[in-house]
């Protein structure tokens, strides 16, 4: 029984981890592109939603999915997940990348104000949760400890 109290917080904290990972990776992609200073004009190629949630509620995600030539010629294709409802199949965008890695471009305007506020308070958001999980498997470590210096 001891273990549920640890287990199930630890593998909560490894999830919350690894969301903390992948944000600040997201966001360190964006600003990488946004940094670099290269723009391409780049055509929607297709436009669609996915749906995902359960009984009570459901989100819907718009994806793009964008085509661009960089500077030295190579054609890159790359889809990107919450873009605008205003971008549909055929339009032109412009688009940001960096020389090194153009597949990561995004179509997003740079925004860096807000990209800092969106990370900044996710990370916030899942900095608690995971404390609260510390705090619970040290809480209910020092319960059994207690527990077991009353028996008899």
């Amino acid at each position: 029984m001891e273990a549920f109290f640890y287990v199930v917080p630890s593998v909560m904290a490894a999830g919350l981890l690894f969301g903390m990972f992948r944000l600040l990776v997201r966001s360190r992609r964006i600003a990488r592109a946004w940094n670099s200073g290269l723009t391409a004009e780049a055509r929607c190629l297709r436009s669609y939603a996915t749906a995902s949630g359960g009984d009570t509620m459901i989100s819907t995600t718009l994806h793009h999915v964008f085509e661009f030539t960089t500077r030295d010629g190579r054609v890159v294709r790359f889809e990107e997940a919450d873009g605008p409802g205003t971008i549909l199949e055929g339009d032109v965008v412009t688009v940001r990348y960096a020389a090194d890695r153009p597949e990561e471009a995004t179509a997003k305007a740079p925004a860096r104000g807000r990209l800092l506020a969106e990370s900044g308070c996710l990370l916030g958001f899942l900095g608690v949760a995971l404390a609260f999980c510390v705090f619970f498997m040290v809480t209910a470590h020092w319960m059994f400890d207690e527990a077991d210096n009353l028996m008899p």
